[in-house]
């Protein structure tokens, strides 16, 4: 994923965000040390955007599509009301050490469920009510799991898109599988009743889509 927006703003921006917590600095040190593709990672302005929104929220349940090392989730996790759960789905079963250590460092073991499988098989099997979903797995099925969660998804509830600006490839002439299936996923959304929803330039793109 290249950037698109202008570097010297992308670093006066993250300067002039609120530090992220010390567990979040080593993972994501050691994710850019380990990991083929490390911007995957939603770094210190994207996950202090997801953590604030969690802690205005308020929220019990949460929902994660895509965990990567971990790093959303942790900053997830940070507004979840006591007692609350985050559930993270993830298809990679070679990252769940990494994943596992990193919310054990940050103490909330208790609060995210890490599950490995296919989200579109796992999704239908849970037996809950959420306030908030991340989606930030394979693009291809971005609309797929926006239909899976969202008679999920509690009114007044929030799903929460990354990537949907795909490095500005959304406006290129040409444009890929990937590209094809976000431009759908935004018309989907678009014209979606049941919602309303506006794109964030954050990073790569950030869909907020509240739930009426």
């Amino acid at each position: 994923m290249s950037t698109f927006i202008d570097q010297k703003i992308e670093q006066y921006i993250e300067d002039h965000t609120s530090n992220e917590l010390e567990i979040l600095k080593n993972l994501e040190r050691n994710t850019h040390l380990t990991e083929m593709k490390p911007r995957m990672l939603s770094g210190k302005v994207q996950g202090k955007f997801l953590s604030i929104i969690s802690k205005m929220m308020n929220a019990d349940r949460i929902l994660e599509i895509g965990t990567f090392t971990g790093y959303s989730a942790i900053c997830l996790a940070e507004g979840l009301k006591q007692g609350g759960k985050l559930i993270t789905i993830d298809i990679n079963e070679e990252r769940v050490d990494i994943v596992q250590n990193a919310v054990e460092s940050a103490g909330f073991e208790d609060k995210i469920i890490c599950k490995i499988g296919a989200a579109e098989d796992i999704i239908p099997q849970l037996n809950e009510v959420f306030d908030l979903v991340f989606i930030d797995a394979d693009k291809i099925n971005y609309s797929l799991y926006f239909d899976l969660v969202i008679d999920k998804l509690r009114s007044g509830g929030i799903i929460l898109a990354d990537n949907v600006l795909w490095s500005g490839k959304v406006t290129d002439d040409k444009k890929d599988k990937d590209t094809l299936a976000l431009l759908a996923f935004n018309q989907k959304v678009q014209q979606d009743i049941r919602v309303e929803n506006v794109i964030l330039s954050i990073r790569d793109g950030i869909t907020l889509i509240y739930k009426k």
